[in-house]
């Protein structure tokens, strides 16, 4: 799966950061993901809001430094 791929996240982290071009699922990831970390995404899915959740978990496992700029840009988004 996508997750065992550490390219295929680094380039999805560099597209939530601002940092690199968003394929698709980088866009929505990047749309979504501040909804289900600030624990509310009326318009996801149960699946979605639970693989976003997946992601968001293993980045944080994986890539602390990365997931420590992920939460500062994007918690606080209203």
């Amino acid at each position: 799966m996508a997750l065992s791929d550490q390219r295929y996240l680094r380039r999805q982290l560099k597209c939530a950061l601002g940092e690199a071009p968003c394929d698709p699922v980088g866009r929505r990831l990047k749309s979504l993901a501040p909804l289900v970390l600030r624990g509310s995404c009326p318009q996801c899915t149960p699946e979605e809001t639970r693989q976003i959740k997946k992601v968001l978990s293993h980045i944080q496992r994986s890539f602390p430094k990365e997931w420590s700029k992920v939460v500062q840009q994007y918690a606080g988004v209203s």
